[in-house]
């Protein structure tokens, strides 16, 4: 309810001076109820989108990411006083935004919400939720722990619905701002929705179509362990998830067969299984369909296999990690893949490396795996990506740092450590306690 988001505006953005504590406090005792319903979110989780049980690194994201952004409020959001000319205050403060609404994907839905509502909060906004329509339970959950916390229901409010609803929501004139996290498509259509429209702030997290740099590296295995960790954990549905493996001409067969190796390992299976999965299934029946004609596309447009993605069950969304070299493809397509679907580029020489990374219109995530430190500074500076690793893997970010990317990745608005910034806005003021003027020019003689 918009209106009673905007009633509730006033007692969300008291004096800054005054209550950023208050907040703070609000938002410990949000961390709290949490903490306290732990057991509950992932199961949760596992039967909203298969992801396998053991995995929790959603929920200690969230209680890292939470614990860090409220850790940091005062310091980010205080007014700062700097002594001006003829003893003059020259104040910078922050004043939010009014009712924000906060767009959360599927994959990561629990994490991903928190990136934005924390700091919105924070800033002394109101919030409505969206949560997909294909998760909506954790959105549930999240905005129950926020209530249970003393969070007024009319301060955090929540969405269920589908695209109509999220789009009626978007072009709404009582939205003040769109924390979007989702696909390039999704994200584009609300730049483009509210482009006309500047007085509405709009941040986008978009994915990528990420490279991963294989150098020289004498520990192959570890190499392979940290590949198959960035392009297939949670069935590579992150969006800093490894698209691309670009690997030197030199050592790519030692490095596909210890790569091969490991993937076929993995185990494939239902979130409860025993033994416990490494991969649970792709989000829906759809989006396996989809994957599956994406590998056929590039087998037939010169792309060979390396290892068939195969549908587990007919009738259930379970995808084989499927590999593909894509090096021989006249043109590669530049898409998110989203989804267990790594695609190898074979390169001669490091200069052609960082071009092959660059090779997108993407920005989010990129690693370098092997290679010596003035390899690493050349990688660094030369890839155009928010998310820059060496020896790690392209996934797995640090709660304490910007996350987000350029291009079609987002729009320079990183979540998490510059999330207040975007959530509140600059007021500068000048003032003194008495007025004192004078005009030395221009007026006729009294």
């Amino acid at each position: 309810d918009l209106d009673v988001a905007r009633r509730a505006e006033p007692h969300a953005r008291l004096d800054q001076a005054e209550t950023v504590k208050e907040r703070v406090k609000f938002l410990e005792h949000f961390l709290d109820a949490l903490i306290g319903k732990n057991d509950e979110i992932v199961p949760e989780l596992a039967w909203q989108m298969g992801r396998p049980v053991r995995y929790g690194g959603e929920k200690r994201g969230v209680e890292e990411r939470s614990r860090y952004m409220i850790g940091i409020a005062e310091e980010s959001l205080k007014p700062s006083m700097r002594p001006d000319k003829d003893g003059f205050e020259r104040w910078i403060a922050r004043e939010p935004l009014g009712t924000v609404m906060v767009i959360a994907p599927w994959n990561y839905p629990y994490l991903t919400a928190v990136n934005s509502i924390v700091p919105a909060l924070m800033a002394g906004n109101a919030v409505i939720l969206k949560p997909s329509e294909k998760t909506p339970a954790t959105g549930e959950f999240l905005v129950d722990c926020f209530h249970r916390a003393g969070i007024s229901a009319a301060v955090v409010q929540l969405l269920i619905g589908g695209p109509e609803e999220g789009k009626a929501l978007v072009a709404h004139p009582g939205i003040d701002g769109v924390l979007f996290t989702g696909s390039a498509q999704v994200g584009i259509a609300i730049n483009r929705k509210l482009a006309a429209n500047p007085g509405k702030i709009v941040a986008l997290e978009m994915g990528g179509n990420n490279p991963l740099v294989l150098w020289s590296t004498p520990k192959l295995h570890d190499a392979a362990v940290l590949i198959v960790q960035s392009a297939f954990t949670t069935a590579g549905q992150r969006c800093t998830a490894a698209r691309r493996l670009i690997v030197k001409s030199s050592m790519y067969e030692e490095a596909i067969a210890e790569i091969v190796k490991l993937t076929d390992r993995l185990i494939v299976g239902g979130p409860f299984d025993e033994p416990a999965p490494f991969m649970g299934p792709v989000i829906d029946n759809a989006t396996a369909d989809q994957l599956t004609e994406a590998f056929i596309y590039l087998m037939s447009h010169g792309g060979k296999v390396v290892r068939h993605m195969r549908r587990l069950n007919e009738d259930l969304p379970f995808l084989s990690p499927a590999i593909i070299d894509v090096t021989a493809m006249a043109e590669r397509p530049d898409i998110e893949m989203f989804g267990p679907l790594l695609q190898i580029v074979r390169v001669d020489d490091f200069d052609e490396a960082i071009a092959e990374a660059n090779a997108t219109r993407f920005g989010l995530s990129a690693s370098l795996i092997g290679g010596n430190p003035q390899e690493y500074n050349r990688f660094w500076a030369n890839v155009r990506a928010g998310i820059v690793n060496w020896n790690r893997p392209t996934n797995g970010a640090s709660s304490e740092a910007p996350f987000g990317g350029i291009g079609l990745s987002g729009n320079h608005r990183p979540a998490a450590f510059y999330a207040a910034d975007y959530c509140a806005y600059p007021v500068a003021s000048v003032e003194m306690e008495q007025p004192r003027a004078t005009i030395g020019t221009g007026f006729r003689d009294a």
